[in-house]
């Protein structure tokens, strides 16, 4: 069960409209007046909740279902236990994102400007914006509509944000143009210094860094990641790009539309992605490097040279995918002998 202190539960349900939100089709109609008051996992669920079943590496999980009705596609319809309620779908996971959607919502503050923001004369805030406690806007900030900014926020100097974004508590942004629809979670540092400098008489000396952050529509950046602002290119980040938490992107990288980069990954300066690369966790890379298009890059693998693209690597340095395989199959066999 979802605890309702922090997501508000938009139900009860029954299970004609839960079909419909999920696009499934429920196989015994006289139950279609059942009421559902709450999603759960199959191994929390009981009365009156809904479970979803997916998983073809743990069949004999189904056996174990206890809630009133599941979600599951045509394969496992014979796994499920007589006493439940089947619904049919052809893409349970994604009946699941759908009927999360519609049966939860996080609990969000009203708009309104707290009275302990301190906002810059010449900032310009949209309309029906809620700026929470301490957050700090300075000079010549846009803010678009509907904005959510969370307490303790930081928006630097000049900077603009479009439309429905969210900013999490305690991040930072300066030097950056941000799109519509984007949410940078608490945290996260936009716009700072690029790690440059020269070393000069034994002394490292400061480059100073002149670019921007430039982040397109429908970005997430997430916790504590940091994304630095160019030298004297812009850095970019894409349209519809998905950060995950902790993740460093150096000064002038550029990604292309969709990227997804898991935990931990370091790009170094001067890299340029094109669209809809992944990166596994801890993957590492060095600078000045391209990465083509649908790259796909393994968890803690090291990029030293150009990935074409549609390539699947793994490994440090980083080889194809399938030649990693053999190559720790081969360093099995040795240890065996």
């Amino acid at each position: 069960m979802v605890d309702n202190r922090f997501y508000k539960n938009n139900g009860p349900f029954t299970l004609k409209q839960i079909a419909e939100i999920c696009g499934a089709v429920l196989l015994d109609a006289s139950k279609s007046d059942t009421i559902i008051n709450d999603m759960a996992s199959i191994s929390n669920g009981g009365s009156g909740e809904i479970s979803f079943f997916f998983d073809k590496k743990k069949k004999e999980v189904a056996s174990q279902i206890k809630t009133t009705a599941c979600v599951t596609s045509k394969e496992f319809v014979s796994l499920m236990p007589k006493d439940v309620i089947v619904l049919q779908s052809d893409d349970p996971h994604d009946s699941f994102v759908k009927l999360n959607y519609a049966m939860y919502s996080e609990i969000l503050s009203e708009p309104q400007i707290c009275q302990t923001a301190i906002i810059a004369p010449s900032a310009k805030i949209g309309q029906n914006c809620y700026i929470g406690d301490y957050v700090v806007i300075g000079d010549e900030v846009e803010i678009g509509d509907n904005c959510y900014l969370e307490a303790g926020c930081v928006i630097a100097r000049g900077c603009k944000l479009g439309n429905n974004c969210r900013v999490g508590s305690c991040a930072n942004i300066m030097h950056a143009i941000i799109g519509n629809n984007v949410y940078i979670y608490g945290g996260a540092r936009i716009g700072w210094d690029g790690f440059g400098f020269q070393t000069v008489h034994g002394q490292h000396k400061r480059i100073p860094q002149l670019g921007r952050v430039i982040i397109g529509n429908d970005v997430e950046i997430c916790a504590n990641t940091c994304i630095d602002r160019g030298a004297l290119d812009d850095t970019i980040i894409g349209d519809g790009c998905r950060i995950d938490n902790l993740v460093q992107i150096a000064h002038n990288d550029k990604l292309g539309r969709g990227c997804i980069l898991v935990a931990q990954v370091g790009v170094a300066g001067s890299c340029t992605f094109g669209d809809y690369v992944v990166c596994g966790g801890q993957a590492g890379f060095a600078g000045h490097l391209n990465v083509g298009s649908q790259a796909q890059i393994g968890a803690q693998s090291g990029i030293m040279r150009d990935i074409e693209p549609g390539a699947a690597v793994m490994g440090s340095p980083a080889i194809g995918f399938r030649d990693f395989m053999k190559q720790t199959a081969y360093i099995q066999k040795l240890l065996k002998k």
